[in-house]
């Protein structure tokens, strides 16, 4: 067998839609939409076109019987709970677009499609969708073992929940071109140097034409 082959066979084990879901991660319109607090992000998820490749996955999910699970991070408007212990946190404070509850800035930007069955997993604190949330609880629940994790940003939130996922005993998929933070080029080094380590890296492409299969 070929190595292409038996990569092939591999991917398709770990992608079984009974026991796989998959998670957007701060795909927002406060992040990555026209009104983003962080235009900088925005601007590389649009222009790499990690976005629509989300978008992509999500209508593969739907079609293959894939759970599909979008994790928002917000805050209250008084910042009760909310961390400050972190540079980040408190910049995040002072910028004009606030991920508020309730407001548009925390809805699931577009051209991502939110179905009925989908669960939309909201924090109030932290660096990861997967630390402190009913995520883990969630996952287990529908019986998922492997987690194919998209979104933003390579820089924090995406790197924190995959090692998380990975800890908490999923295989993790990651394709390579559904993930964005900034600098662009800072995006690859992270998948080359850290997240190839511990998970499965692909393609978006892959991933659909192994749904579409199944």
């Amino acid at each position: 067998m070929s190595q292409d082959a038996a990569r092939r066979d591999r991917l398709r084990a770990q992608l079984d839609p009974a026991t796989t879901a998959l998670l957007t991660v701060e795909c927002q319109n406060g992040v990555v939409g026209a009104d983003s607090a962080l235009p900088e992000l925005a601007k590389e998820a649009q222009a790499s076109g990690m976005l629509g490749r989300v978008a992509a996955l999500v209508d593969a999910a739907h079609l293959a019987g894939v759970q599909v699970l979008h994790a928002v991070a917000e805050r209250r408007p008084d910042g009760r709970a909310a961390n400050s212990n972190a540079r980040l946190f408190r910049a995040a404070g002072k910028l004009p677009v606030r991920q508020l509850s309730g407001t548009r800035a925390v809805e699931v930007a577009e051209p991502i499609a939110v179905a009925e069955e989908d669960i939309v997993v909201r924090r109030l604190h932290g660096l990861s969708p997967m630390a402190g949330t009913d995520l883990d609880a969630l996952l287990r629940n529908l019986g998922c073992r492997t987690l194919v994790v998209t979104g933003v940003s390579a820089n924090v939130a995406i790197p924190n929940t995959v090692f998380d996922a990975v800890n908490f005993g999923y295989t993790v998929v990651v394709p390579a071109d559904a993930i964005a933070g900034v600098p662009a080029d800072y995006t690859p080094q992270l998948i080359r140097n850290s997240l190839a380590l511990v998970a499965t890296v692909t393609t978006a492409e892959d991933v659909i034409d192994t749904w579409a299969r199944d």
